[in-house]
């Protein structure tokens, strides 16, 4: 039997984070969901992504049949068990929300799928689910990705979620510098490779990850919960606060609190970054600082893809959710819950608006389209930088989102 992880249409809400990417590919805790469903299922599980995704990320095999799970939910050893037991042939489960979590499908109804399996949207037209068994499956404590400030609100968890994984399927390497300061040291996981010169670690709130590879400068302090994945970076003197999740091979300074960098994007200066989501490639210039806080304390609204317009998170703090590609200069300003598409430059005095459309060119002082061609230049020197060549698969997606985001971009 093959699983494969599916979208349900969360994945419009969280835009821009899924222009570019399928569910299954945020990173929450130390890894992607598709790594923590992996950890569960009897084998790794497929793929399946929507539309003009579908093409570079789907892997799976059509002709047999499948169970399909929602990516969107972070799994443990449990969920996924009892899933699997209260899933019969030719069923498929609904939690209290009526999202469908997991489906049985033959080759024949897997041929009818079209990248989007939910109830009662448009994407139900022609519902591989018709012909099904709807079975009630409650979720109410398992956490799932449904809005983007979700990844930072429940990272901390999913940070010690996976650190008890870890240190109970493999074996951790020591900090053996003397000049560091380490503050419960058995909550500390250590891949080889590991470089930390003269910081402070405190793991005694949550505890700390620290991947392959990662070099931890001098004068940084770190308090867990906190994950550096593989190849990243703590700059001179950083302070790194809690909840927080650093991708692979980013490198970051100033003063950093409960976000989430997806990997190969760079904060590498000072300034303050908080309660946000920051997409691969991207650059925050020195100084550059977000609010996470109103000034009338209220929840904060931010922009929806999904509607058109803002919406209420329900929370008091949310900063930056910045898309794939994106870059701003120095001094650069972000207003509490500012959203930025994929491949915007932002640059300039003041504040710019908090709904920055992709290939967004300025800043406060006005904005123009930010060409594909220049964007795409851009990028391919960035990513030759790691080492990294721009594909096809890099140039054909930031081409369809170009063309879905330019209702977006109303001086066009």
């Amino acid at each position: 039997m093959q699983y494969i992880l599916f979208e349900d249409d969360s994945r419009f809400d969280l835009l821009p984070l899924t222009f570019t990417r399928p569910v299954s590919d945020l990173r929450i805790g130390i890894d992607r969901l598709q790594e923590k469903w992996a950890r569960f299922l009897p084998h790794p599980p497929g793929i399946s992504a929507w539309d003009y995704l579908g093409r570079w990320f789907n892997k799976f095999d059509p002709t047999q049949p499948a169970i399909l799970l929602n990516a969107k939910f972070i799994p443990n050893a449990t969920f996924v068990k009892d899933l699997l037991d209260s899933l019969p042939e030719g069923c498929y489960l609904v939690n209290e929300l009526k999202e469908v979590v997991a489906a049985w499908l033959s080759p024949e109804d897997l041929a009818r799928f079209q990248g989007i399996l939910s109830l009662g949207t448009a994407w139900a037209a022609n519902n591989p689910l018709e012909n099904l068994k709807e079975i009630s499956f409650p979720t109410p404590n398992i956490p799932a990705i449904r809005h983007p400030e979700h990844l930072f609100q429940l990272n901390g968890k999913a940070i010690r979620d996976d650190v008890a994984w870890f240190q109970t399927h493999r074996k951790s390497e020591k900090i053996s510098d003397r000049h560091s300061i380490v503050y419960g040291a058995d909550n500390i996981f250590v891949e080889p490779g590991v470089k930390v010169r003269a910081a402070i670690l405190n793991a005694e709130d949550g505890p700390i990850y620290l991947g392959a590879g990662v070099d931890v400068q001098e004068g940084s302090i770190i308090h867990g919960a906190h994950a550096f994945c593989d190849h990243s970076t703590v700059n001179m003197g950083a302070k790194m606060r809690g909840d927080t999740t650093i991708g692979p091979h980013s490198k970051v300074g100033g003063e950093v609190a409960n976000s989430v960098i997806q990997g190969y994007s760079n904060k590498g200066h000072d300034g303050y970054l908080g309660n946000s989501v920051i997409g691969t490639w991207c650059n925050l210039g020195a100084d550059t600082n977000t609010s996470n806080l109103k000034n009338n304390y209220a929840s904060v609204r931010i922009w929806s893809y999904k509607t058109g317009r803002f919406r209420d998170t329900g929370t008091q703090f949310c900063g930056l959710i910045m898309g794939d590609h994106s870059k701003c200069g120095i001094n650069t300003m972000f207003n509490t819950g500012t959203v930025v598409g994929v491949s915007a430059n932002i640059f300039g005095a003041g504040y710019p608006r908090n709904f920055i459309p992709s290939f967004s060119w300025g800043g406060a002082g006005g904005l123009t389209t930010y060409k594909l061609e220049t964007a795409e230049e851009v990028a391919q020197i960035v990513m030759q930088r790691r080492k990294i060549d721009f594909l096809e698969k890099d140039h054909e997606i930031l081409a369809e989102v170009f063309k879905l985001t330019a209702p977006h971009r109303r001086w066009e």
